[in-house]
């Protein structure tokens, strides 16, 4: 593990750029950011697409480690080069963003009122992959629709078992049940979800730290025991449907969390859009995100 990255996460200012959309949601992604379905013929064309997007992103003046403290990539992305680097060695090397992999293969189907990630067989050869190009870290999600202490506590015991998974191979996880925002149990699942995290974190050591993607909760400051907890190297936030300004505002009261924004990030961002244009774009969205990341 980078000692100089794990530093960096546990005590540097700024947030983490998820740029993790996978196949399911790319072409909303391509959508919004001005790109119609008619401009890919198969899935490959698709991903490049995606990837010229990133890339921009990416290599955009306003995109750098004095504001951005990690990315989130997908495989797909880990995988391909930006100016003649792999991506993740890219980030570090000449922004000092930290790496990330998002690593899960999707949910499976709702029961119990949760949906916990599908099976992950060849995790163990990802993560060689992972380690081998400069990956710090990863993130997996899960989504927690009701409050259902049983769902909940799978979805939790699940997480933090293939969490533990990771730290055997050297690489911090990212443990993300997300809590969806039109649950009509919102602030009840996240009673029960606190609740399940501090279980597993009773018996996971200081020495090897997890960090939490959480849902911004209901009520303020909520997730402050988390934040502070000697076995949590860091609690980012996921904008969830939330606009960004939405998310910023309520992240903004959420002392010590800090963003770990996807769509949020990219609103207002378009493939017609000249370099100056959408330099300015972005430089404003990490501005605002940076901003709410600081409280």
């Amino acid at each position: 593990m980078n000692s100089e990255q794990l530093e960096r996460m546990r005590s540097g200012k700024g947030f983490i750029a998820a740029l993790d959309q996978s196949g399911g949601s790319t072409p909303k992604a391509l959508k919004l950011y001005g790109v119609p379905e008619s401009a890919w013929t198969d899935e490959a064309g698709m991903f490049d697409l995606i990837h010229q997007m990133r890339t921009r992103m990416v290599k955009s003046p306003a995109f750098g480690g004095d504001r951005v403290l990690g990315a989130i990539l997908f495989e797909g992305t880990m995988d391909r080069e930006i100016d003649g680097l792999g991506s993740a060695e890219y980030l570090w090397s000449r922004k000092q963003v930290v790496p990330f992999l998002k690593v899960d293969k999707g949910l499976a189907d709702e029961a119990d009122g949760v949906q916990v990630m599908k099976p992950m067989p060849g995790l163990d050869a990802l993560l060689d992959r992972g380690l081998a190009k400069g990956i710090f870290g990863t993130k997996m999600r899960s989504v927690i629709k009701l409050a259902n202490a049983g769902g909940i506590g799978r979805v939790v015991d699940q997480q933090f078992e293939v969490g533990r998974q990771i730290l055997a191979k050297g690489l911090v996880p990212i443990i993300e049940p997300e809590v969806d925002i039109h649950s009509p149990e919102k602030s009840r699942a996240e009673d029960l979800l606190k609740a399940a995290i501090l279980r597993q974190l009773a018996s996971q050591p200081a020495s090897a730290p997890v960090m939490l993607k959480l849902t911004l909760p209901d009520t303020d400051g909520f997730y402050a025991e988390l934040v502070s907890h000697p076995s949590v190297l860091r609690v980012v936030a996921l904008s969830g449907g939330y606009s960004r300004d939405e998310a910023n505002a309520r992240l903004s009261r959420n002392r010590g969390m800090i963003a770990s924004f996807s769509r949020a990030l990219t609103e207002g961002l378009s493939a017609g859009q000249s370099d100056a244009e959408f330099d300015a774009a972005l430089d404003a969205a990490i501005a605002g995100i940076y901003a709410a990341s600081l409280t």
